[in-house]
């Protein structure tokens, strides 16, 4: 019996692809080419799509009229027209909880690499400069900070506990109160930077939060605070950030995404105070590889007619397509 195809849109590392192969026929362009074109160059007959990263909207799914299933690589789907797939039926999944403590653990070192300037002292040292001077006191700490999480969603909650462990307050900004958490709650972003000096962006991308984070928040957040960004780059006005931290209305950032990934503005690249990760948030062996088997898990659910794993909240699953 042969196995169902499906077009692989992205690269994934080889243990999902190990899997994936298990169960279907994979249909593998140059990850270079674009959806549209690799659709073009492919046909029309694929009713699945395992994708990372590439935009799959309207054109794209204009293109395969028996689309049934989206299995995107990764908690943030941004890159998925989900709305447009839930008009036209199709399922969007994504790859939520396997990653959360991963990217829990790298924002409290960012915020540590951040606050203390730990980075920048590991430079000290490997240019010979101890043998000088020790490095200069950090005007930083979380020993006296109080920190505002921008999206209280499953990491954002994993953060929080951690915040809590080392001693630091924590306040949550999103548009309704999240059931069941205790934090004071914020609507208003500008309002909750007044309020700490440590903001931590979880928020998601798209048209909702982008530059949500631009002058007044940063002008809110004040000489002290510290901004780290582990959500979507396209979260954060990135002009108005480099501004902010060359002129010092806010003490520094940390950064693990930006709005036109792998590109990152010089104006960030020159900053002094800002410490630059390149997306490493979910990037260990261990977790990645948990992601890529929740791809391969959802597709395996909709080849075998059973309910997906993890849809997202714009495509709520009521029955496969036929």
């Amino acid at each position: 019996m042969s196995k169902p195809e499906i077009l692989v849109l992205g690269r994934l590392r080889p243990p999902a692809i190990a899997a994936l192969e298990a169960h279907f026929t994979l249909v593998q362009p140059d990850p270079g080419i674009a959806p549209g074109e690799a659709v073009a160059a492919t046909g029309d007959r694929f009713r699945a799509i395992a994708c990372n990263g590439a935009r799959i909207d309207e054109a794209v799914f204009s293109k395969l009229p028996h689309l049934a299933i989206v299995a995107s690589f990764g908690v943030g789907y941004d890159n998925v027209d989900a709305a447009e797939a839930g008009r036209r039926g199709v399922i969007v999944t994504n790859t939520p909880d396997v990653l959360t403590e991963e990217v829990a653990d790298t924002t409290l070192g960012l915020l540590l690499m951040t606050v203390r300037e730990l980075s920048a002292a590991e430079r000290h040292l490997r240019a010979g400069k101890w043998l000088e001077g020790p490095y200069p006191l950090t005007k930083g700490t979380l020993r006296d900070r109080k920190a505002g999480i921008a999206g209280l969603g499953r990491i954002g909650k994993a953060i929080a506990r951690r915040l809590e462990a080392f001693g630091v307050p924590v306040v949550y900004h999103s548009r309704r109160p999240v059931e069941g958490v205790a934090y004071p709650h914020y609507p208003d972003l500008v309002a909750m930077a007044r309020d700490v000096d440590t903001l931590i962006s979880v928020m998601p991308g798209g048209p909702a939060t982008e530059k949500k984070i631009g002058k007044a928040v940063l002008e809110a957040l004040g000489p002290r605070g510290v901004l780290i960004n582990i959500g979507r780059g396209t979260v954060v006005d990135e002009a108005a950030l480099a501004e902010a931290l060359a002129s010092r209305t806010i003490h520094a950032a940390g950064l693990d995404v930006f709005a036109r990934e792998p590109h990152v503005p010089e104006a960030l690249l020159a900053a002094d105070n800002a410490v630059l990760l390149p997306h490493v948030g979910s990037g260990s062996e261990h977790t990645r590889d948990a992601m890529g088997q929740l791809l391969v898990d959802n597709l395996v659910a909709w080849s075998e007619g059973r309910p997906p794993v993890t849809p997202v909240a714009e495509t709520p699953f009521t029955a496969w397509r036929g």
